[in-house]
């Protein structure tokens, strides 16, 4: 069974550790300006917008949606064959409600492994990105490793992992070649802003909307700001560096448990979930 499920991630080198690369910190800071880019393709922004699973969307089920999207992630950076086996099965029920309705003009599929390469690409970038500002470039060798690793955003769901582009530099041709299909029109981008504000949390959350938009303009590459209408300035730019690196500076001295929170507890949940026979999802 185990040989079954390993055929469908791509090999790591020996000696290779994720939890040296997790950070909870890096991942709630950029987390929105990741779902930014994966919903600006159209497939997928439209698919999450008019999802029919009401009980995890976003707008209607926020602290659901965030234990599921963790959870999602600890179980491909974190989790065993077992785990993501588990997972896969859990989230494809849901997945599989989630196609396009006649007369929709975009036309979408949450199982399409081609939208699913997209996601788990601009996971990947986000992963890389923040570490890179929070701590710098890694050695060569690790960056491979970390490359080889972050396949598994797809190869959890239902991207075959040949799908993944080769290596770094043809991960590099495939983003080009994707950025040509990012489009977000008015009513996806409203939708993201109402997310990127916390329109969708409760209303103290709404305090934090003016910081989270800044991180979140901040994360987002100059062609996906300009998609969403957003302005940047060298005077927030020198800002967001600044904070990055406070926040490397203080992750660094951390424990790798505190490091890895609240991902390790959110694995551990799911775990506990699956003995119980509780829903995962």
């Amino acid at each position: 069974m185990a040989t079954n499920l390993r055929v469908r991630d791509l090999p790591v080198p020996a000696g290779f550790d994720m939890r040296d690369h997790v950070s909870g910190i890096g991942a709630h800071l950029a987390g929105p300006a990741n779902v930014v880019m994966q919903l600006s393709w159209p497939g997928v922004g439209y698919g999450v917008m008019n999802s029919r699973v009401h009980d995890g969307a976003a707008m209607k089920r926020p602290f659901k949606r965030g234990r599921t999207t963790f959870t999602y992630l600890a179980v491909a950076l974190l989790g065993t064959d077992e785990d993501r086996a588990a997972f896969r099965r859990a989230v494809n029920r849901q997945h599989a409600q989630v196609v396009s309705g006649p007369g929709e003009a975009v036309r979408y599929r949450a199982m399409d492994p081609r939208l699913q390469t997209w996601v788990a690409a601009c996971l990947y970038y986000g992963t890389v990105d923040m570490i890179e500002r929070m701590h710098g470039p890694l050695p060569e060798a690790e960056a491979d490793a970390l490359y080889a690793h972050c396949a598994r955003f797809g190869t959890t769901l239902q991207m075959p992992a040949d799908a993944w582009p080769a290596d770094r530099a043809a991960f590099r041709r495939y983003w080009e070649d994707a950025e040509a299909e990012v489009d977000i029109d008015p009513a996806v981008a409203a939708y993201l802003m109402d997310l990127t504000r916390l329109r969708n949390f409760p209303r103290p959350f709404h305090l934090l909307a003016p910081f989270v938009v800044f991180v979140t303009t901040g994360f987002l590459p100059p062609l996906f700001r300009d998609a969403m209408g957003l302005s940047w300035t060298d005077r927030q730019q020198r800002r967001f560096d600044r904070l990055l690196r406070t926040a490397g500076a203080v992750e660094r001295r951390l424990p790798r448990v505190l490091r890895n929170f609240p991902f390790n507890l959110w694995l551990a949940d799911m775990r506990l979930r699956r003995r119980l026979g509780r829903r995962l999802v």
